[in-house]
């Protein structure tokens, strides 16, 4: 008994919607097109689930969330799949893939068949039990990777307001997960071992400004350790946690977020793998040519830096998807991945946006009293990374398109002092072609520089530098025709 499809994306997470989405934009025939899904629901918005599922009031709730809304699309219903011809095979696990034979095998005992096959599967919640801490499906231990998470999450909420509860981890998850915690009348304390929030991404400078907010709202922070043990009452209920350093808390309810693993061992021995995911191509296309990756479980060349990452954040999952549709369906049309690294958040009255690597060197700027200051990463002489909280959308698009620009910087303290100008002025600038650069500055000279490495330093040193040169090139020309 089985099935054939030319097309099977297997996963049913924010990757499939888009997918789905960007099939049928390009044309693709009924009957076609079949989603995969362990979930029993159509894909949709995974992170509304840490923002606004949590909210007591007014929570968003499905259908409000499924794809594609979360960049201001149409809502890829159920009925949108049907009316496309799309086959959702939903609440249904595969249990083995043989790509040799492009079929995956389903836990009821089913064979579906493809010709293309898009692995969307993402990423697991690390368990407590992988570092030797048992007690994860105690009454009153949360996790957050899906919506039967947010739905057991919201009740334990609902069951331990104006209680204790504590947060396992200091990345995204925590941080979001704590946010909506204080916002449901609960008392917050954070552990995670790291010096500080965020430790992936942001330095300490920055770390220190969230946290400070956090502890404003009334959030305990315990860093530089970790969780041991729970405490239990009769029913098996959590009642505390033990920690490293000799630390119990007490605890209604407890929050894990300390990672995620991607879903890869259905093509362990069949495809390549690295940095542990699927490696893809440019065109997101694994070592088997009939088979592409792409959200959390893609391990992808990135252009801009010349390696290949695995990044897990929602904005690469939709735009991967998208692209490796575009390869699949229009090949000779489709470009190499062109990717830059975007990472985001919202909590509280907060928002920020980060852009490109954080290696190299450092450089704070603006209000960190305030509400809106950022950071420069600057490695090898170029800006390879860039930061902004409290940001307005010109604010926001100037250090997306500085970061892909990656601008010579010579002195870092002048780039402290311009801060955010650096970005808003350079960001005016036309885009360059790929043989030259045009700068101008008010009624200064014009200055073509071929190639160009964008040295920017201070706006003077700018205009004088395009005059001085402008005028030699000008000479120049001169000389020749004499």
């Amino acid at each position: 008994m089985g099935r054939a499809f030319v097309y099977v994306i297997l996963g049913g997470g924010v990757a499939a919607g888009y997918a789905a989405h960007e099939f049928v934009k390009r044309g693709v025939s009924h009957g076609e097109l079949c989603i995969i899904s362990e979930e029993p629901v159509a894909p949709y918005e995974r992170p509304a689930l840490s923002k606004g599922y949590l909210l007591p009031e007014d929570p968003a709730r499905l259908p409000a969330f499924h794809c594609c809304v979360g960049t201001n699309e149409e809502r890829l219903t159920p009925k949108w799949y049907k009316e496309h011809g799309i086959e959702l095979v939903l609440g249904t696990r595969v249990k083995s893939a043989d790509v040799r034979r492009k079929t995956l095998l389903t836990a009821t005992g089913e064979t579906i068949t493809y010709k293309i096959l898009i692995v969307a599967t993402g990423a697991r919640a690390l368990k407590l039990e992988e570092f030797g801490v048992s007690g994860s499906d105690a009454d009153g231990v949360c996790y957050l990777r899906d919506l039967a998470d947010a739905n057991r999450l919201v009740n334990v909420m609902q069951s331990s307001s104006g209680g204790n509860a504590v947060v396992i981890g200091g990345g995204y998850i925590g941080m979001e997960c704590a946010a909506s915690l204080v916002i449901n009348n609960i008392n917050v304390t954070m552990v995670f071992p790291e010096a500080h929030c965020m430790a992936r991404l942001f330095t300490p400078k920055i770390a220190s400004y969230y946290e400070e907010f956090y502890k404003s709202k009334g959030v305990q922070f315990v860093k530089g350790t970790v969780l041991t043990s729970f405490d239990f009452d009769s029913d098996q209920k959590v009642t505390a946690v033990n920690l490293r350093d000799g630390t119990k808390l007490p605890a209604d309810m407890v929050i894990v977020g300390i990672g995620i693993r991607p879903n890869t061992s259905l093509f362990e021995g069949q495809l390549t793998l690295e940095k542990g995911g699927i490696k893809v191509n440019g065109r997101m296309q694994s070592s088997n040519n009939s088979v592409y990756a792409v959200g959390d479980v893609a391990t992808f060349p990135v252009k801009i830096f010349s390696e290949t990452r695995r990044l897990e954040h929602v904005d690469f999952a939709r735009k991967a998807a998208r692209h490796a549709v575009a390869a699949i369906m229009e090949p000779e049309k489709t470009t190499e991945f062109d990717y830059l690294p975007f990472f985001y958040s919202r909590v509280f009255t907060l928002s920020w946006q980060f852009y490109g690597d954080n290696t190299g060197d450092v450089v704070h700027f603006g209000d960190f009293s305030g509400n809106r200051f950022g950071a420069y990463w600057v490695n090898k002489g170029q800006v390879v990374g860039s930061f902004l909280e409290g940001g307005t959308k010109e604010e926001y698009e100037a250090i997306a398109k500085i970061t892909r620009l990656k601008p010579a910087i010579e002195d870092l303290v002048d780039l402290e002092k311009q801060g955010l100008g650096f970005a808003l002025t350079l960001s005016r600038i036309p885009e360059p072609s790929e043989e030259a650069v045009v700068v101008s500055s008010g009624s200064a000279s014009t200055l073509v520089v071929e190639k160009p490495l964008y040295a920017w330093h201070a706006t003077a040193g700018v205009i004088l530098a395009a005059s001085i040169a402008a005028f030699a090139y000008w000479y120049g020309r001169r000389r020749r025709r004499w």
